[in-house]
């Protein structure tokens, strides 16, 4: 909830600093440009501090080295915030409180930015601190996360345009800010309540695996036969709850699925056994001209036999391979520790009793386009696996869960999350979650969901919204440039 005023701050001090009169051109931009670098440090030094226990636990770094790098990751993503705020302050500069306007398409758009470039790493945009918000967030199934972005960020500006604003103008902006709010709040109120989205549908019964297995376990040798025997003794257990599918979570095999014959044929063995699709995470390998390795997802038929592979398109930045890995030979265990998987180029769908279900694996989930392009594929049941045993008892597993209900939304699909310690659990069409496990539990969910083909205004449109922004950015930059040579000419000229 304090997404709505987390912004007043910054934006409340580029007022100040960043009028027509107060200050000169040069000095309003250098001040709104260390204002976005601490708006920007604050807001992912504070959600992202769990890099460091991860880089210092699993890649084998000392505690300087983790800082250093989590600071520099910070200081990375701030630049997008900065951009935000040069040119909100820029804005502000020239037209005055007008500026404030333009604050939700900029900083849209700097997400919509951050969402793309170098591969992209939209993790905790502005819109996902409504995911629990639920009458609200119903927003995302016309506009996706980004219009709940614009959404904080249109009050957030005019919260300020209230401060500052003249006396009998300032109400108007935080009025309307106030009434969309509450206007969308209620329809959102009423879209759950008519359960739309549900009325048609093909029922299926899904049943989800957490094994908990520790991360310093995985691939310990001498717990192979240990961790496979949990996922097979879990998965009996559960068919007897009669799902149609069963779900494992990322990297649940402790061996690459495909080059294991007597664990790959003790897995095929259950599934057979059972008659029970599954659907499983591991690594593949594809031997060519050079060996290549892919994070997969395998789905196995009834009868054991692979139906189809789903190969991680997103990679994790020093997780599954090492960006600009020369320049970075000061951490040398970090670097060597980390496996170079290639990327997966095709969102491929998986067929389930005649219907498409799709996955996405681990923070793949987190890209909105990605799972429109399954939903577009056919798709009619949204699955993410994942191991977030990386993450410990931190934020992150929380933050991770929240982010992939708002896909839920997004696309009007239920999605079942299968993840190693938690949490795993059922979320419907409108992101009310049906059921969740707690972290580090080993523990097994079985529900009923419903295979739904109908398209959210969102699922069609993509986000058409969040180009828009972009759009209406790069107008009001040009526009602003070229007013404020021309005002500039007017006084030279006097």
């Amino acid at each position: 909830m304090l997404g709505w005023v987390a912004l007043v701050p910054t934006l409340v001090a580029l007022v100040q600093g960043g009028g027509k009169t107060s200050c000169r051109t040069g000095y309003a931009i250098g001040r709104a440009w260390w204002l976005g670098l601490v708006t920007g440090g604050v807001y992912f030094g504070g959600t992202l501090y769990w890099i460091t226990d991860v880089m210092v636990t699993f890649g084998e770094v000392s505690l300087v080295i983790g800082v250093i790098l989590n600071a520099l990751l910070v200081a990375y993503l701030a630049l997008f915030p900065v951009l935000c705020i040069v040119l909100v302050g820029w804005f502000i500069h020239v037209l005055g409180l007008y500026g404030l306007i333009l604050f939700p398409p900029v900083w849209v758009a700097t997400e919509l930015a951050r969402a793309h470039f170098f591969g992209g790493f939209p993790w905790v945009l502005l819109g996902y601190s409504q995911a629990t918000v639920l009458p609200v967030a119903q927003l995302a199934s016309v506009f996706g996360v980004y219009g709940l972005s614009a959404a904080v960020a249109l009050v957030n500006a005019s919260l300020v345009y209230a401060i500052y604003g003249a006396r009998w103008r300032r109400v108007a902006p935080l009025t309307l800010a106030l009434v969309s709010v509450f206007g969308v709040a209620a329809w959102g109120e009423h879209r759950m309540a008519s359960k739309a989205l549900l009325a048609n549908g093909s029922p299926i019964r899904v049943a989800l695996v957490q094994g908990n297995i520790s991360q310093n376990d995985k691939w310990n040798l001498n717990m192979r036969e240990s961790i496979l025997d949990t996922y097979l003794v879990m998965t009996r257990a559960a068919a007897k709850h009669d799902p149609q599918l069963i779900v494992w979570p990322e990297s649940s095999t402790p061996f690459a699925f495909e080059e294991d014959y007597s664990g790959a044929a003790a897995v095929r063995d259950v599934v057979r056994e059972t008659g029970i699709p599954i659907l499983l995470g591991s690594d593949q390998l594809e031997i060519a001209s050079k060996v290549k390795y892919y994070n997969a997802a395998f789905l196995l038929g009834p009868g054991g036999e692979t139906e189809a592979v789903y190969r991680k398109i997103h990679l994790v930045p020093f997780g599954e391979f090492v960006p600009f890995r020369k320049l970075l030979f000061f951490v040398e265990p970090l670097v060597e520790g980390v496996a170079d998987f290639s990327a997966g180029s095709v969102p491929i769908t998986l067929p389930i009793g005649g219907h498409l279900i799709s996955t996405a694996i681990c923070y793949e989930i987190v890209y909105p386009g990605l799972i429109r392009e399954f939903v577009l594929a056919g798709s009619e049941l949204l699955t993410t696996i994942t191991n977030d045993a990386w993450y410990g008892t931190s934020s992150a597993p929380y933050q991770h869960f929240e982010q992939a209900s708002m896909r839920a939304i997004e696309q009007g699909r239920y999605l079942v999350r299968a993840a190693n310690t938690g949490i795993s659990g059922i979320v419907n069409p409108y992101g009310q979650v049906e059921s969740r496990t707690r972290i580090f539990e080993r523990d097994t969910v079985v529900g009923d969901v419903m295979l739904l083909s109908d398209m959210t205004v969102y699922g069609i449109i993509g986000d058409s919204f969040a180009y828009l922004c972009s759009v209406i950015t790069f107008l009001a930059l040009v526009t602003a440039l070229v007013y404020g040579r021309y005002e500039s000419k007017i006084l030279t000229d006097a």
